[in-house]
């Protein structure tokens, strides 16, 4: 339920209110906009009698929500929200790149790696230290001397790191060494470790499961922002269809209808959704297209010999090429990289 008070109304009213529904053990979310001061109301509102609020002489008027997720959806929260990681950003009217290896291999390849995209334009380093794997026969990722690495690169050059976050009892390491989260895929349903998380103030970045629906996306990300963590980034990267030509399907139509319905900042990853190098380019384009707010890209120097998804990883040089034509539709878009 969203209540919507007159312009004007006085902060003595407006809390008044709100105490009265948060007594009848709902919680209330503020948002507070240059003409119109609203709250929404998170959890059962069977108690709370509508036509009494409506009678309200301060109440301009009273929206039910219909979908399960409340303090994600965008009549909670009409404005963008924009994810601020130091002095960088995701959301808004900046389009920013996330690039790295897929995972972290040693020390040299992640800092001439690291070096080379800041050079491009990247915003942020990816690299996997903790890599789930359909086989347990793969490259696990080189796990703490990984994440030492990552900090190590960082300090280098300076870039933010995004890494993934596996299981509930790494939380206390990644909240002090990552600057974002990620929960992968294979954990958008663990709701456990989603709760964790949300107890952090961390960014994250919750990657849309292999067959999730839309709402199921937003639903995992409500669950991390019912603990009070409200710092989350959704991240397209293709979804298991019929289609086997292509790791997943990309589904760029999500973009715009998240768009519609959440406040939320979305990015995409071309990478694991097409599985091929050569598609990354066009699908990070479209991205861009139709709206999303930034890329997560697999870079890798030598993806011939790449541990782990060489076949869907770019070298530097493309990494760059494809950053100075997104700049071009950036320009467009009206966005900036």
């Amino acid at each position: 339920m969203i209540i919507v008070m007159k312009p004007k109304t006085s902060i003595e009213t407006i809390n008044k209110l709100k105490n009265k529904m948060e007594s009848l053990g709902c919680q209330t979310h503020e948002i507070v906009g240059e003409n119109y001061s609203v709250f929404g109301l998170v959890g059962d509102t069977s108690k709370i009698d509508r036509s009494q609020i409506q009678a309200n002489r301060d109440v301009e008027k009273v929206i039910f929500v219909q979908e399960p997720y409340k303090k994600a959806n965008r009549i909670f929260h009409p404005q963008d929200t924009i994810v601020k990681i130091g002095d960088k950003q995701i959301g808004g009217s900046k389009f920013s790149i996330i690039a790295g290896p897929c995972s972290v291999e040693s020390k040299q390849q992640l800092i001439s790696i690291a070096e080379e995209i800041k050079e491009s334009g990247a915003s942020f380093l990816r690299g996997g230290a903790f890599k789930p794997r359909t086989s347990p026969y793969s490259f696990q990722g080189m796990r703490e001397e990984g994440l030492e690495l990552l900090k190590l690169a960082r300090e280098k050059t300076g870039l933010p790191i995004v890494t993934e976050l596996m299981s509930a009892d790494k939380i206390e390491r990644f909240v002090e060494d990552v600057d974002v989260i990620q929960i992968g895929a294979r954990n958008m349903q663990n709701f456990d470790l989603l709760k964790e998380v949300g107890k952090t103030k961390k960014p994250i970045l919750l990657k849309r499961g292999m067959s999730a629906t839309i709402e199921e996306l937003l639903m995992a990300a409500e669950y991390i922002m019912s603990e009070g963590n409200e710092h989350v980034i959704l991240c397209e990267r293709g979804i298991r269809t019929f289609e086997k030509y292509t790791r997943n399907t990309l589904d760029l139509s999500a973009i715009p209808v998240i768009k519609k319905h959440s406040h939320l900042p979305v990015i995409v990853d071309p990478s694991h959704a097409a599985g091929l190098w050569w598609l990354v380019e066009p699908l990070a384009k479209a991205a861009l297209a139709v709206g999303a707010d930034g890329l997560m890209v697999e870079v890798h120097n030598d993806p011939a010999n790449a541990r782990c998804d060489g076949q869907q990883s770019i070298t530097p040089e493309r990494f760059n090429d494809l950053v100075s034509k997104l700049k071009k539709l950036a320009n467009i878009e009206n966005k900036e990289i």
